[in-house]
């Protein structure tokens, strides 16, 4: 969208490129200094998919639920991961520093169950190996 002369995806693609998401007080600042109503500036940033409302987690860690990894029980390193980190897929620990996601495949089904942390994949993860990931991320 743009006006006069402001293109509101671009601005907003610049303030998620800065702060990992779009603050809602940036948001204000812009609505504020281009005089564009924030019922606006929310309506696009609500359209589009690639803008985040919430502050990102230092880490993510993803959970594959595929057909393979299931067979290898790893909804069993689901429960466990939920149960040491007190949060539900699509959440964030309160400190911030973990967000949990399921994926349906991270491709690695020959070394299932598998999960990733962040960019790095953990494959054969199994209850001693993942207390040893969960550490290392505290």
């Amino acid at each position: 969208m743009k006006k006069e002369g402001f293109n509101l995806i671009a601005e907003l693609q610049a303030v998620q490129d800065r702060y990992g998401y779009l603050p809602m007080d940036v948001l204000k600042t812009l609505s504020k200094e281009h005089k564009i109503p924030g019922t606006e500036i929310f309506a696009v940033a609500t359209f589009y998919n690639q803008f985040k409302f919430d502050k990102p987690a230092k880490h993510t860690i993803q959970v594959c639920t595929g057909t393979a990894c299931h067979v290898k029980r790893s909804a069993d390193l689901l429960s466990q991961i939920q149960k040491t980190l007190k949060i539900r897929p699509g959440e964030i620990t309160k400190d911030g520093l973990i967000k949990l996601e399921t994926v349906n495949c991270i491709g690695a089904c020959a070394k299932a169950p598998a999960m990733m942390v962040d960019d790095k994949v953990y494959g054969l993860v199994d209850q001693d190996k993942l207390r040893q990931i969960l550490g290392a991320l505290r």
